[in-house]
């Protein structure tokens, strides 16, 4: 079924003609070929099968080349770069659409970490870095990984972070032991974020956080294993030990106590993207969802016409629209420096998961025993819905936040303004 996406009212034309464009796409190229494509995440690829391991990078490859072609690639980056120079709110918008299709992110330039990585790059790197790791990232000939957390300190508080770069002469000498580093398996270098101390202050205070980027061959980057998720035996989510790794002063990204402004750069945008990725992919569960209710008979009669299914249907239309509300409004407020934006970002970052793990559920409960089963992307997705609760802080951190900012109005002699 492909995605419905019609001009919004009042919106930028622009954005809406993005929102048409990056749909028409969508439906044309991505939906048609979705398992021959990306199979291998719904099990459908045998590890040992390295003639379809071929054809689907091939495949991938010549939808890259259409997107390019259709002036859709690397939104997120700059025109010099290669990129489409979306600002925030238009990105957002179009991260909504892609995440309808499995993986078609990855085929626009977008997909985490690569994304990520190349903003920092764009941002905080030197001419240098830029034309050794930014470029032929870009360009699809290099991949990257985000290495931040850590197995033995709490990932919700990075002040706790232990993994530690101390200067000796030119280089750094880094020591740590991290797990979860994104892309970990098929990374061709890591951004690392760790304590860099260097006694002399030439590079900034001694013992704040700073982002080095280490190359995977790099002696001593140990990738200990793809740490297994939800029953999965691994994933390119990998645990990694840095044992005395040597890298170059010059890899620093920025000034060191600049690490931690970084890594907020990255998780501010970074946990709306996450949400309008899940409204794309709860629409798509809400789709199947209908579908199946319509053409499905049990008991004597179609699905649709049961009232369970009917209040299925009720409350995860209630569930997409306030969470699309709610994330439009966040996504806006980033977009115009709004001060409460903060607030509003950890609003959805608890809600919308939550919201999407519902729409989800309900979908699979629709469809029977096919729903859990490979053939629908929704177990993916529902399990996608779960480790977003702990993805970028987790639920409980954010309420806090909430409640802080919250009660700083009201201590101030305020209320809150909920019309803005």
């Amino acid at each position: 079924m492909p995605i419905n996406v019609q001009p919004i009212e009042g919106l930028d034309p622009a954005i809406n003609d993005l929102r048409e464009r990056t749909a028409a796409f969508v439906n044309a190229e991505i939906l048609p070929r979705e398992i021959d494509l990306f199979g291998g995440l719904r099990g459908y690829e045998n590890a040992n099968d390295e003639h379809a391991r071929r054809a689907r990078i091939t495949l991938r490859e010549e939808i890259k080349a259409r997107v390019n072609e259709a002036g859709l690639w690397a939104p997120h980056l700059p025109a010099e770069y290669g990129g489409m120079g979306l600002d925030f709110l238009s990105l957002a918008y179009m991260h909504e659409v892609l995440a309808y299709a499995t993986g078609a992110a990855s085929l626009f330039g977008i997909e985490a970490p690569n994304a990520g990585n190349a903003t920092i790059l764009v941002k905080y790197g030197t001419e240098e870095q830029k034309q050794r790791w930014l470029l032929p990232l870009i360009e699809g000939t290099l991949e990257s990984g985000f290495s931040m957390t850590e197995p033995d300190t709490p990932g919700s508080d990075p002040r706790s972070l232990q993994a530690s770069a101390v200067r000796d002469g030119d280089h750094w000498v880094i020591n740590g032991h991290k797990w979860f580093t994104s892309n970990g398996i098929d990374a061709n270098f890591f951004i690392v974020m760790c304590r860099a101390y260097d006694e002399s202050g030439e590079l900034g205070t001694p013992g704040q956080m700073s982002q080095i980027i280490v190359p995977t061959d790099t002696k001593g980057v140990n990738i200990v294993r793809g740490v297994g998720i939800f029953g999965h035996p691994t994933s390119d989510h990998c645990e990694v030990v840095y044992d005395d790794v040597r890298v170059p002063i010059e890899n620093t990204l920025g000034l060191v106590g600049q690490g931690h402004q970084a890594a907020q750069d990255r998780l501010g945008a970074g946990r709306v993207y996450h949400c309008m990725n899940c409204l794309g992919q709860m629409w798509r569960a809400f789709d199947l969802m209908v579908e199946r209710a319509m053409t499905r008979e049990v008991h004597g009669g179609l699905l649709q016409d049961k009232q369970f299914v009917q209040g299925f249907i009720a409350d995860s239309f209630m569930d997409i629209q306030a969470a699309r509300l709610m994330t439009i409004n966040a996504a806006e407020k980033v977009a115009n420096a709004d001060p409460q934006a903060r607030t509003h970002i950890s609003a959805i970052k608890v809600f919308v998961p939550a919201a999407m793990h519902r729409v989800v559920d309900r979908a699979i409960q629709v469809w029977g025993g096919a729903g859990v089963t490979n053939d629908l992307p929704l177990s993916a997705m529902y399990l996608r819905a779960r480790a977003l609760r702990l993805a970028d802080g987790p639920d409980e951190v954010h309420r806090i936040l909430i409640a802080k900012n919250v009660l700083r109005h009201y201590r101030g002699g305020e209320t809150w303004d909920f019309g803005s």
